[in-house]
């Protein structure tokens, strides 16, 4: 549903606009929230985190609409104004137009151009979250990120759906390429850069392919997060893939020989989701955390090569589907506790 700020003082507008909307309304396609001037507009937003639209007047009492876009610009860049306005303020509408408008229509209004409008703005809209929910879901977009993206970063739209922390259900895989340091202290930079980069494409395509998500690369190690419908067996799923495809890699020739393997820790359970880092700095990291992601790093750690270690716990969800060897007990750092730990073999 849409929900769309209607700005402007005459009262009569309010019940066209309901007239005229009453089935999209009823349908629960648009809803309306309405304010007669700009001042009621910025209280109107702040009760309502949701509005995607304004439709605003410019000849307001207390605060116009010129006013209202300057402020909407500044604090909720997200929003999209269309100014509603008559012939006779076409010099308004220019202004508004170089000051961030959407779009504008003239009154009387004619309803069925501002269905058509309306519309437009909101497929508009649509794009701008699709692509803000890609640099969410994606944290090496961020690195690319221009200037108005940072100041967006301050804005209420940021942080009620970039920042929203949560306790998530889901699966954490870290993988790390064993041995690769020592190719790093050795190789030209460009060539250790080049293999690297190549190592982790191959990973990351195996973990696509599973519906999971890039979280971050820590140095030659990979970790990955698996949400949704049965996210462990396609960590798991994702982790047999990526050992069987690393392993198929041809052997590097250098200085020293390096024969690509991987070690890999899986864990699966409750996790804190959410941006961290400095706000300061505008440096946040969309991602994981909680002892779950700590346990998965330890496991990894555990892990020889070709190996895929996880928890007993996990072991119990998925011993039906996959073949597991008992590895013993471990005792993992903070835990106080030794954990029962197993392979994961095919």
């Amino acid at each position: 549903m849409t929900r769309i700020l209607v700005v402007d003082d005459e009262p009569d507008l309010e019940i066209l606009v309901k007239q005229k909307f009453r089935k999209k309304i009823r349908e629960h396609e648009y809803e309306f929230v309405f304010a007669e001037n700009g001042s009621v507009a910025l209280n109107r937003i702040q009760e309502n985190a949701d509005i995607d639209i304004v439709l605003s007047d410019i000849n307001m009492p207390e605060m116009d609409g010129l006013t209202l876009l300057s402020k909407l610009n500044e604090q909720y860049s997200l929003l999209k104004t269309v100014i509603i306005s008559a012939y006779g303020d076409m010099e308004n509408i220019r202004n508004a137009m170089n000051n961030g408008a959407f779009d504008f229509i003239t009154k009387p209004v004619d309803f069925n151009d501002l269905e058509l409008t309306i519309q437009k703005t909101i497929k508009h809209v649509s794009q701008i979250h699709e692509t803000l929910k890609a640099i969410k879901e994606n944290n090496i977009l961020k690195m690319y990120v221009d200037e108005n993206v940072l100041k967006f970063m301050e804005s209420r739209e940021y942080e009620s759906s970039i920042l929203t922390n949560e306790t998530i259900g889901a699966t954490v895989v870290f993988i790390d390429l064993c041995g690769f340091t020592t190719i790093s202290e050795t190789a030209p930079a460009d060539e250790v850069v080049k293999m690297l980069n190549a190592y982790f494409d191959v990973m990351v395509k195996e973990i696509i392919a599973q519906d999971g998500l890039i979280d971050k690369f820590i140095g030659d190690a990979v970790m990955a997060v698996f949400q949704g419908e049965y996210h462990l067996d396609r960590a798991v799923d994702a982790a047999l893939a990526v050992r069987e495809k690393i392993s198929e890699l041809p052997e590097f020739k250098g200085e020293k020989t390096f024969n690509p393997k991987v070690s890999i820790g899986i864990k699966s359970g409750e996790m804190i989701s959410g941006n961290i880092g400095s706000a300061s700095l505008k440096r946040l990291d969309y991602t994981v955390i909680g002892d779950t992601v700590n346990t998965a790093a330890r496991l990894q750690d555990a892990a020889k090569e070709n190996q895929i270690v996880i928890t007993e716990s996990c072991y119990e969800q998925i011993k039906e589907s996959f073949t597991c060897k008992k590895l013993g007990e471990i005792t993992l750092k903070n835990k106080s506790k030794p954990v029962v730990i197993y392979e994961v073999m095919e």
